[in-house]
């Protein structure tokens, strides 16, 4: 039994690829769990899809692929906020309108016969592909979202749990919608590589909503967050060893069989 679940970390691929996810569990964990509190989980699933013109945009000129999805996505998050301060509106509403904004954009853009030849993996990610560049990028966003984190702790939690109360402690709800959204846009660019726009989501929520419905108090449910994503990036790399099925996808199946407890329990959540 030991060694049906350790022989597939006995290869260097694997052994990056579990690297890269326990480093992207740091960040992915703790976030989503702010994320489900701010009640932003339509605007985690959509707001990659702002990458798309960025991508299209920076291989036209030449520049990194990474530096345009970094302007794609950070544009998209800013107009989901400040969509969202008319309250007649709403986040939805803003994620709808600027996400589809920016992704027809890109699609026309990328008719242009010059397109990144390796948009589909930006999209779709390469686990197994990662290298030792990737980890160094992953390694520098855990460490920055997890100091954003902890320094905005306080007022992340005035706005999360007491939004009307929250400007007269001296936390601006719109700025810190704003910071969380950022950080949500720099997760999804420097995740793409090893898990794709489209499977990283599954990493960030799903964890966080387990962690939510298992405890009560926020650093419990901070702490669980990443040692439940952990677990999912670890199941799902022998999962994917021995079943011989595509790594980021068995990721992210074990991250939302993780987050069960959290469907079963909803009554819990934001305690």
């Amino acid at each position: 039994m030991l060694g049906w679940l350790t022989d597939p970390f006995a290869s260097p691929i694997v052994q990056r690829a579990l690297v890269e996810l326990l480093i992207l569990a740091v960040a992915c964990g703790p976030l989503g769990v702010w994320v489900l509190l701010y009640r932003n989980a339509y605007a985690a699933e959509s707001i990659s899809h702002g990458m798309l013109p960025g991508l299209v945009l920076a291989a036209l000129a030449g520049a990194p692929l990474l530096l345009g999805a970094t302007g794609g996505v950070l544009v998209a998050a800013a107009g989901i906020a400040l969509v969202a301060r008319d309250q007649r509106l709403g986040p939805d509403i803003g994620v709808a309108v600027c996400v589809s904004a920016l992704l027809g954009l890109g699609g026309l853009l990328a008719l242009s016969p010059d397109s990144p030849p390796r948009l589909q993996e930006l999209l779709f990610g390469d686990l197994l592909g990662v290298s030792g560049a990737d980890l160094a990028v992953a390694g520098a966003l855990a460490a920055a979202v997890a100091l954003a984190l902890a320094a905005g702790h306080r007022p992340l939690a005035l706005v999360g749990f007491d939004r009307g109360s929250a400007p007269s402690l001296g936390a601006r709800p719109l700025r810190w919608e704003l910071a969380l959204l950022a950080i949500l846009a720099v997760t999804t660019v420097a995740a793409v590589q090893g898990l794709g726009n489209l499977l990283v989501v599954a990493l960030i929520l799903a964890p966080a909503a387990a962690a939510l419905s298992l405890a009560r108090r926020l650093p419990v449910v901070l702490l669980l967050s990443v040692a439940l994503a952990a677990l999912a990036g670890a199941a799902g790399l022998v999962l994917s060893f021995h079943l011989e099925v595509a790594a980021g996808a068995s990721v992210a199946l074990c991250a939302v069989a993780i987050a069960l407890p959290a469907l079963l329990a909803p009554g819990r959540m934001g305690h």
